[in-house]
């Protein structure tokens, strides 16, 4: 895993939590920042992926 994934990873945990969190004291506003949150996460890790990727398919120039 590469530091997109992981930091993507952890922020789509939070926005989970934040989103949970909000749901259970009835703040649209803090679901909404959780669901921001969340897709942000998403992304991010989705680049990760795209960038591992990326390098597997990169031919090895060392010689």
């Amino acid at each position: 895993m590469n530091k997109d994934q992981v930091k993507g990873e952890a922020k789509d945990i939070a926005g989970k939590i934040q989103k949970e969190t909000g749901k259970l004291f009835g703040s649209k506003e803090q679901q909404a920042k959780g669901l921001k949150e969340q897709a942000e996460g998403k992304i991010q890790k989705g680049i990760g992926n795209l960038e591992e990727a990326i390098e597997d398919v990169k031919p090895d120039t060392k010689d």
